[in-house]
């Protein structure tokens, strides 16, 4: 599977080398930067994807609110899979040709890659102070390391290593079925089933979920449903004034720890746990003491194995944004470190 798609054309003019567009596009923003120099991020804005009918539309809105640089190369990390020229975004309704996207934009290199494909890079270029650590004891040298997160939807990514170099992996692991651990995610997941049919894990660790959590739990104790936002959700949980919110919320990190528990003993990731995506940063006081790590631990004979693997906050504001910038600067200086995980020999070539 192709997860990264990069477009190129032989331009007439001289090549501008920097600035540099690099953008993260999920379902509900569209965050666009410049890279001026190498890992130097400036003039970050957050476009609303609503508020725009094509992805070239809002470049062409950012570039002009950017003064109209001239662009060459340019690096989109979206929260999409990436198998082609044509991308339909599964929350949200763009759709699109890379290559008419890059004529459109007169662009001489166009990469699109997953964006959480994008996150796993950017866990290469993390300080210390963009860290919050939530329990485990030491990183393994040259172990995997997993990559999830919760947002709009729910990401899931990993970074091999290898001899070159940091290798991120791209997939869908957000969309695996939902396997609920107790009696009471039994029930939500019952009452899921009759709504949508399949119960992926995203259905309930994204925003959404947290609404579709405190729906079935609404149900169950036989209270008439509020329509309450993911936002009004959490706050109520954290101000105390609503047990079944906070009942919501501590389902859901629970829920969170046995996705990346199951995702740290599929990769071995004895290199640490990354959450990313803009859910858990909310509330770090609370996540610390949730059941998140008890849950991640309740492993069974596998409990040890998890007690020792930290497990980390991701606090970068731009992580995705980071990350494309690092696939771009790949791609044109020819060093491939994801080759085996974006296209193998083909990727190889196109280096």
């Amino acid at each position: 599977m192709s997860t990264t798609q990069i477009k190129t054309a032989a331009v007439q003019t001289k090549t501008v080398e920097w600035p540099r567009l690099v953008a993260d596009i999920g379902g509900t923003n569209a965050r666009f930067a410049l890279e001026t120099a190498p890992q130097k991020i400036e003039q970050v804005e957050v476009l609303p994807c609503n508020d725009y009918d094509t992805v070239v539309d809002a470049a062409r809105a950012y570039l002009k609110l950017a003064g109209d640089p001239k662009i060459s190369h340019a690096a989109i990390a979206i929260a999409n899979p990436v198998l082609g020229d044509w991308v339909q975004m599964t929350n949200h309704h763009w759709a699109f040709s890379i290559e008419t996207t890059r004529q459109a934009l007169g662009l001489e290199t166009l990469i699109l890659l997953n964006d959480f494909t994008a996150q796993a890079l950017a866990i290469t270029r993390l300080s210390d102070d963009e860290l919050v650590q939530v329990g485990g004891s030491h990183q393994v040298e040259n172990a995997p390391k997993a990559v999830i997160g919760p947002g709009t939807g729910l990401g899931v990514s990993g970074l091999i290593p290898s001899n070159s170099g940091w290798v991120p992996l791209a997939g869908e692991g957000g969309h695996v079925s939902f396997s609920p651990f107790d009696d009471a995610e039994i029930m939500i997941w019952q009452y899921a089933r009759k709504k949508y049919g399949h119960v992926s894990a995203e259905r309930f660790l994204s925003g959404a979920g947290l609404t579709l959590i405190h729906e079935a739990l609404s149900a169950k104790e036989g209270i008439k449903r509020q329509k309450l936002r993911p936002s009004e959700i959490s706050a109520q949980a954290l101000s105390g004034s609503s047990p079944l919110c906070r009942l919501t919320l501590d389902i859901f990190c629970a829920m969170l720890g046995t996705a990346a528990s199951n995702l740290a003993l599929t990769l071995g990731a004895g290199g640490g746990v990354y959450l990313c995506g803009g859910i858990v940063p909310r509330f770090i006081d609370y996540f610390k003491h949730s059941p998140f790590r008890t849950r991640f631990e309740s492993k069974g004979r596998f409990d040890a194995y998890l007690a020792a693997i930290p497990v980390y906050i991701v606090l970068g504001k731009y992580p995705g944004i980071v990350g494309a910038a690092v696939a771009l600067s790949n791609h044109l200086q020819g060093i491939c470190n994801n080759t085996a995980a974006l296209g193998g020999a083909q990727q190889q070539e196109n280096c």
